[in-house]
């Protein structure tokens, strides 16, 4: 055991202690090193209240005496020593004498974890050669905003099993998700989260290991591997990442030293009641040290194009989920969580100064102001936000009979009035079709063929509509049963011709959303769209127009009524030909075949404030797409 080797400078512990350090990975947690001939691991952690610490593994019989390790001089509260001898590979966990007794614990920086229901950490050094410059080089240019960006959700345990049941590793993953993805026409992969979770059925929101991927499908390499193919294939990746609550797993940081370290001793403060888990001490400088630092591992280590940060809702309020009493309010009397805000701020201008080409995601379900606005002008620096109304109202008004759904018309409008005060993203996720909630196919009324065609108009409607896209695994084929994590998703129904329909429909949908400049560029801008009549209640028809910067202009119309309708006339702003670019009742994606025989010609007569009209016909439970030829005006 030796104690004159460390990883950590003053301006390392300095940055520690004022909650600012974005690379405490390579400080902190277990280091192989070879320091003048001697290899071995370098072990280094935070725990200021023990009493005493030691690492121990079955490099040495997992004896608490064998290698103690000592507190640095500087208050610190860090731990360290360096072992000779220590490979990767090894197994190891911290030994505590603390205020509350002894414990055995996990690294909170730990690489790898072994496989659940292991629970030791591993030394780790592996390295992948990376090929993906090319696409990193282009992501640092890339404006997402203006960019088509169609995310395909995956949970890595159930999107597709081997021969005998069990699970894909990352690597067995790669050619497969990355050739399905690119075949489909997404531009982006979101994984639910990868990191290390003892418990799967949490689907991996339960996190112990902020900075190792979960062992079930391989090694850290086998993910980067993963991330690698992806890029190569042209797919962007973004992960699920967990820093609004932790569990209580003995072995994780729950009372890490003995005492509240990583989380609110108070239980209105540190206890979720919704998930039972600890939340984190944003107030805590270290705290929010080592939360950066998980954020920028996954973007320096793991080239990941972006975050989606879970639960920002339940950060931002202090009574989220709680009744009278059971909150404690802030210096000023209010609900709102200043220290969750100012780490939320703090890990925006981290990512964007860091690494060019980022985005994060905030999963924010209430009207919290500028969540996607710039910190400097008092937003909190997201660069998109999940539009959840859209999604619940969208589904709501769906879930009528069509009879009724005059009656409920403003919830199909609604999210126009507020489709630009945020960048958003229109999720159709997994949350959507678990607990009881069924698939999105069996939230479809009427009978079988009205089901597939409802399922082809909300895609259709989603894609048209401003906001950038997100749909769950199995959607974009009509998985017809509710998601299960225990099994893969239903691959077998792409052989009936409906689900293969729905399938070639979503393929169709990306393709025209990415080709089309006017369904994407100006997503996040109100420029970008007009209505020509959001109110047909009667029957139950939508129509807007989205526009280029240049100008390009489509018409996107929606009847979600089983009624054909012909001679239905819209206003346009311009003559000449409007080309059908899409309809969702084409028989190749198993409609009934009503449209418009390419296209229509505009005549020269006012209507809706338009100079122009068109007669067309509307299919069915369908979506219409036309865009008008010689687009420059």
């Amino acid at each position: 055991m030796r104690y004159d080797t460390s990883l950590l400078t003053e301006q390392d512990i300095y940055l520690f202690r004022e909650g600012r350090h974005c690379r405490l990975y390579e400080r902190l947690g277990a280091h192989f090193i070879d320091p003048g001939g001697e290899a071995g691991t370098h072990f280094a952690l935070w725990a200021p209240s023990a009493k005493g610490v030691s690492v121990v593994g079955d490099f040495n019989g997992w004896d608490e005496r064998a290698c103690p390790l000592k507190p640095r001089w500087d208050s610190s509260g860090i731990w360290e020593g360096f072992v000779p001898g220590v490979r990767p590979g090894a197994l190891y966990k911290f030994f505590f004498r603390s205020p509350g007794g002894e414990a055995l614990k996990g690294d909170p920086f730990a690489r790898r974890w072994e496989t659940p229901p292991g629970t030791a950490s591993v030394v780790w050094d592996g390295s992948h050669a990376w090929g993906d410059g090319r696409w990193m080089a282009a992501r640092a240019g890339r404006k997402t905003l203006e960019s088509p960006l169609s995310i395909y959700e995956v949970h890595p345990g159930s999107w597709r099993r081997d021969a005998g049941g069990g699970f894909l590793t990352w690597r067995e993953m790669a050619p497969l998700l990355a050739g399905y993805a690119a075949e489909m026409g997404f531009t982006h992969v979101e994984l639910m989260p990868v990191m290390e979770h003892p418990f799967y059925g949490s689907w991996g929101y339960q996190v112990t290991g902020y900075f190792a991927p979960t062992s079930r499908f391989g090694s850290p390499e086998d993910l980067m591997y993963l991330v690698d193919t992806l890029h190569r294939a042209g797919i962007g990746v973004i992960l699920d990442w967990v820093p609004s609550h932790f569990p209580d797993d003995p072995h994780g940081l729950a009372k890490f030293d003995g005492t509240h370290l990583f989380e609110h001793a108070d239980p209105r403060k540190g206890f979720h009641p919704d998930w039972k888990s600890c939340i984190f001490n944003y107030g805590r400088d270290e705290v929010r040290s080592f939360l950066l630092s998980s954020a920028s591992f996954w973007a320096d280590r793991f080239h990941v194009d972006g975050l989606r940060v879970d639960a920002v809702a339940s950060m931002l309020y202090l009574d989220y989920s709680r009744k009278r009493g059971e909150w404690v309010p802030n210096i000023h009397g209010g609900k709102e969580n200043l220290e969750a805000i100012r780490f939320l701020r703090d890990l925006n201008t981290a990512l964007y100064r860091d690494f060019p080409g980022i985005e994060t995601f905030a999963e924010e379900s209430t009207a919290w102001p500028m969540v996607t606005r710039p910190v400097h002008t008092g937003g909190l620096g997201f660069g998109l936000k999940w539009n959840m109304g859209w999604m619940h109202d969208t589904l709501f008004y769906l879930s009528k009979d069509p009879v009724f759904r005059k009656y409920e018309h403003d919830r199909l409008t609604f999210s126009a009035w507020y489709a630009f005060s945020e960048n958003f993203v229109l999720p159709l996720s997994h949350d959507e079709v678990v607990h009881g909630k069924g698939s999105l196919f069996a939230k479809m009324p009427g009978d079988e063929w009205q089901k597939f065609a409802h399922l082809r108009l909300l895609f259709g409607y989603m894609f048209a509509h401003p906001g950038k896209k997100l749909l769950f695994m199995g959607g974009e084929f009509a998985q017809e049963r509710e998601w299960d994590h225990e099994g893969q998703l239903d691959w077998e129904l792409l052989d009936r011709e409906p689900n293969g329909g729905i399938r070639r429909w979503v393929g169709d949908l990306n393709r025209v959303y990415k080709a089309k400049k006017a369904l994407h560029e100006q997503d996040c801008s109100p420029e970008g769209f007009r209505w020509v009549d959001a109110r047909d209640r009667d029957n139950s028809v939508i129509s807007f127009l989205r526009f280029s910067k240049e100008g390009e202009v489509v018409l996107a119309v929606c009847n979600f009524t089983p009624v054909p309708r012909h001679g239905y006339v819209l206003g346009v702003p311009r003559g000449g030909t409007w080309r059908e670019v899409l309809n969702s009742d084409a028989g190749v994606y198993g409609g009934s075949g009503v449209g418009n025989l390419g296209g229509v010609e505009a005549v020269e007569e006012p209507s809706h404030g338009f100079p122009w009209r068109v007669q067309l016909s509307l299919p069915p439970l369908g979506m219409l797409l036309l865009e008008a030829e010689g687009q420059k005006p």
